[in-house]
């Protein structure tokens, strides 16, 4: 009845797309503590999605799919995302308009790569590292960084600097050829309760 792809494999990744949706919504409503929770939660989505959709049987037509499914997802969770939480917040100059236009750009010329890479790949065993840093990083620095603009002694002013810098930062980084180690073994379940212990905090503050 309908085009596409809705096993199981792919839960967490539409899951991901849902947080992003909702916490934009949060942010628009100036609910930025929640929408910053829906962000990490939209990172440990991501964090966990290709675990899960391995460990499923998929057809290689499921396994296309996933590919561009993942970088879509990615496009909003992580780049679209942080865009509208800025804009939310306000920090609308000219200067972030092309701060946001940059990591727009950046974003979806990083997750090209990254699909055209996974396309022509030949099977050499897991990936070690990233070449730039990964879009899923946002769904920490984004966070991080709202987390120490709660601190008494930053100014909105001095937030919008720390917003503006990091945004030119992480578009810079996206696309800049550099060696990212990949999470592995234990480091995943390290990142959870990370996350796990970030959103308490939030919900404390």
């Amino acid at each position: 009845m309908f085009i596409g792809k809705y096993n199981k494999s792919l839960i967490l990744s539409y899951l991901g797309v849902i947080f992003a949706v909702v916490g934009m919504y949060l942010a628009t409503v100036e609910k930025f503590k929640y929408a910053v929770i829906a962000l990490i939660l939209s990172g440990v989505c991501d964090m966990f999605d290709g675990k899960v959709a391995r460990m499923c049987k998929r057809t290689k037509d499921e396994e296309l799919f996933g590919i561009q499914l993942d970088s879509l997802a990615d496009t909003i969770d992580f780049v679209t995302f942080p865009i509208v939480f800025g804009l939310a917040l306000g920090f609308n100059h000219w200067y972030n308009i092309i701060s946001y236009a940059l990591l727009a750009m950046a974003g979806i010329q990083r997750l090209c790569h990254f699909n055209v890479l996974v396309m022509n790949k030949n099977d050499k065993g897991p990936v070690k590292f990233y070449s730039g840093l990964p879009v899923t990083s946002t769904a920490i620095t984004y966070p991080l960084f709202w987390l120490i603009s709660q601190a008494k002694c930053v100014t909105n002013d001095i937030y919008l600097i720390m917003y503006t810098a990091l945004t030119f930062a992480t578009a810079l980084l996206f696309v800049l050829n550099i060696k990212v180690p990949k999470p592995r073994g234990v480091a995943y379940p390290i990142i959870a309760v990370i996350a796990l212990a970030s959103i308490v905090l939030l919900f404390l503050i």
